[in-house]
């Protein structure tokens, strides 16, 4: 009975340290893909917030889709 217990209780450990490295992962992933976006003019703020639910594909995203250009300021007279 005790052996079982044990065994329960290691499996769930594994199981919350899977969740903690995806979890960690993500934010890491989060955290490079609110920098490319900045690089490629577009908000770092949402993006971020982007990648936390899109993960990978929000990468995708960012590298396709070209960057936004300045716009050009206009002359005064």
């Amino acid at each position: 009975m005790a052996a079982e217990v044990v065994a329960a209780l290691m499996e769930g450990e594994r199981a919350m340290n899977v969740t903690v490295n995806s979890g960690l992962w993500l934010l890491s992933l989060a955290l490079v893909n609110a920098g490319l976006a900045q690089t490629r003019g577009r908000s770092r703020w949402y993006w971020f917030l982007f990648s936390l639910f899109l993960g990978p594909i929000a990468t995708f995203l960012i590298i396709v889709w070209p960057p936004l250009t300045a716009p050009t300021p206009v002359a005064r007279s």
